[in-house]
């Protein structure tokens, strides 16, 4: 999902926040006693202290050392299950949970029950089963309820309320044909059910009934929740049902409390869902719908089925229809929509009486969007009604850049939630407009890819989803916009450097770890950028995107970890790069290329280089003659393994000017040292 900061803030408007956080005044409040004067005071006071920890902490980071930077990562050894070259092993098992769900929605509550099948593929006997309650999250006393409290004001993954989370009303399992009342307990967002008789390894299965209900809360935590429209409300189900924590080769049960920030880590199973709703309502999901004929009307079907074969967005309710009678079928009672979902890690819903649908098609795949009327454009900005050309843009070329999208829809959701993803379902908010539209939503369902397709431990590593998917979509936006990034400034060398700077937790960090004001650079748009790195400035993009589709193809509806993607990496690449994720991603290290000297020694100039920063990263260097003639030397990485230092002798006449990286691409945090002489830093065109 994407990064937001304290409140009603999006993905988008943290990474602008980041951005412009170093830059704002830190004033403090007013002082009955010493009036303007006694805050300029304190407030020049402040940022003294503040900029000489900076520096203090910022020398720490600078002390490079060749050795450690240049040693093997300590990763973990590989084996049966994960193999040196970064692919699952010849032995690697992954648990499978399929649902059938049977749940009603009436008047903001859910009720209903669902059924898992777990087998368990491992070579280990379970005892329990843990199951995720994630409602429990909005209980006023859950953890992430007394997490908030603890940081204090309005927090994003709110939502707390007196009679928030799940009622387990029935639990109930199947191991061998004997239908048993196991024994459970339930801490926070945990349920462990013990099964009485182990699970046995190698394929076995239990199948395990419960029975649950909970009211929708207002705002769910940013993720789902209810929203209030003209004439109606729009209902967006997310972690809705109990979901099995994921069992796997590393850690074995990945079970810890849902606290709002980090997301999840799940198996990947089939879904049978049925959802019964009011008549008046238009439901969709996860899943291909199985029931057309018995809840849509016959000009709905015909539009859906026009639609499909349509690059042009086709409506199926239009703006005038909205909530008309004549778009549900006839009758007075509730209808059961049934949908089913095939080797996916999580379902999701929307529904509403109030919502505008349309729909086009690529390749096949039919493509939808669903919002209220108010979410229609204005003269001068475009709304909604581009939703699904921009979905479909998205679908297409990540499908063509990097793996065909595999399932059958794709659907954009306008409601409550600012943008959150699940498999072939967006959410994304009612009130955006623009490019803002285009970038949100290209960034919600970037995620198909990651962690839909290539599921990622999202709690642990939140880089391999949030970071990976970001570093798609600034491609994206290049083809979207003819060339120009639109993520080019949050992304850019300068504004890494500038949030690489300021001492912080390292991108490896787990989520839930990281300050919420961290969260954008650190999940998000740094690893994006250091992916852009080893892409344009360290393999090449052939080379680099050899590797990438490597490793989706490798890892598609497995659970890699940090390991396998530098290893398959390393594997494609035939280059080892333990420098390059160490100092990145697994420190909090800083880019510092300087020029210390620059001699004239006869027929020859000597430039001594220095990395000052703890990152080693390859030296371009241009040298401009006094005649002006100009000379680019590219020096590999290697050069710094000896020392901190390096020398160029070149021929010729008198060098005017030396520039470090005068294209201006990497993320050097003092650009003051790498210019000698007089000249101007060159910039490259955007990529």
């Amino acid at each position: 999902m994407r990064a937001t900061g304290r409140g009603a803030r999006t993905f988008f408007a943290v990474m602008l926040l980041a951005v412009l956080t170093p830059v704002l005044p830190q004033l403090s409040d007013p002082s009955p006693y010493g009036g303007l004067a006694a805050q300029e005071d304190e407030r020049e006071a402040r940022e003294a202290a503040e900029a000489a920890e900076l520096a203090r902490r910022d020398s720490l980071r600078r002390i490079f050392d060749p050795a450690g930077a240049f040693a093997p990562l300590d990763l973990p050894e590989p084996g049966e299950f994960r193999d040196a070259a970064g692919a699952p092993g010849e032995a690697y098992w992954q648990q499978r949970a399929d649902y059938h769900i049977r749940v009603t929605l009436d008047d903001g509550r859910i009720e209903g029950t669902e059924r898992i099948t777990y087998t368990n593929n491992s070579p280990d006997s379970l005892t329990s089963l843990w199951v995720q309650l994630d409602q429990n999250l909005f209980r006023e006393t859950s953890y992430g309820a007394q997490r908030a409290e603890e940081l204090g004001g309005d927090v994003r993954h709110g939502g707390f309320f007196k009679d928030g989370g799940f009622v387990i009303s029935g639990v109930r399992a199947d191991l061998e044909g004997e239908m048993t009342v196991p024994e459970y307990r339930t801490e926070d967002t945990m349920m462990e059910i013990l099964l009485g008789e182990p699970l046995p390894p190698g394929g076995s299965q239990v199948e395990v009934e419960i029975d649950f209900s909970f009211e929708i809360p207002e705002t769910g935590g940013d993720r789902m929740g209810q929203l209030d429209i003209r004439g109606g409300i729009i209902y967006q189900l997310a972690q809705w049902y109990p979901r099995v924590f994921t069992y796997d080769d590393v850690n074995g049960w990945n079970q810890s409390p849902f606290l709002g920030q980090g997301e999840w880590y799940l198996e990947y199973g089939d879904f049978d869902v049925e959802l019964t709703v009011p008549r008046d309502f238009v439901v969709v999901a996860t899943g291909e719908l199985l029931n057309p004929e018995q809840v849509l009307t016959p000009m709905q079907r015909e539009r859906l089925a026009e639609a499909r074969l349509s690059e042009e967005t086709v409506h199926i309710i239009g703006p005038d229809e909205a909530g008309e009678d004549h778009t549900r079928p006839p009758g007075e009672t509730p209808l059961t929509w049934r949908f089913r979902a095939e080797n996916v890690r999580d379902f999701a819903w929307a529904a509403s009486d109030r919502f505008v649908w349309d729909a086009a098609g690529w390749e096949d795949v039919l493509i939808m969007s669903v919002y209220p009327e108010e979410s229609l454009g204005r003269p001068g900005s475009s709304g909604w009604e581009r939703s699904t050309e921009y979905l479909r843009h998205s679908v297409r070329y990540y499908s063509e850049q990097w793996l065909r999208y595999p399932y059958p829809v794709a659907i954009n959701v306008a409601g409550l939630a600012l943008g959150m993803e699940y498999p072939m379902i967006v959410f994304c908010s009612w009130r955006s407009r623009g490019a803002f539209l285009f970038s949100v939503t290209d960034h919600e369902i970037g995620h198909t890819w990651f962690p839909m397709i290539v599921g990622s431990d999202e709690r642990r590593y939140a880089w391999m989803d949030e970071g990976f998917n970001t570093f798609i979509n600034y491609y994206s936006g290049i083809e979207f916009a003819g060339g120009e990034p639109i993520l080019g400034q949050l992304m850019s060398p300068a504004q890494i450097a500038t949030d690489t700077r300021l001492p912080t937790h390292a991108v490896y960090t787990p989520a839930d770890s990281i300050p919420e004001a961290d969260i954008g650079v650190l999940a998000y748009n740094k690893p994006a950028a250091v992916l852009v790195l080893l892409r344009e400035e360290v393999l090449g993009p052939e080379t680099f995107d050899e590797g990438f589709r490597e490793y989706i193809r490798r890892w598609a509806y497995k659970h890699p970890q940090p390991a396998d993607f530098i290893r398959t990496m390393e594997d494609v690449s035939g280059q080892d790069l333990d420098w390059f994720f160490r100092g990145w991603i697994y420190e909090d290290a800083i880019l510092d290329q300087a020029i210390v000297s620059v001699t004239r020694l006869g027929d020859t100039t000597r430039v001594v280089f220095e990395n000052r920063g703890g990152i080693p990263m390859p030296l371009e260097v241009r040298i401009l003659y006094q005649d002006g003639e100009e000379q680019r030397h590219e020096v590999p990485v290697e050069a710094w393994e000896a020392d901190g230092t390096y020398v160029l002798d070149v021929a010729g006449g008198f060098v005017r000017n030396v520039q470090i990286d005068p294209d201006g691409v990497m993320p050097d945090v003092n650009r003051g040292n790498n210019v000698w002489g007089r000249g101007i830093l060159g910039r490259r065109p955007p990529r």
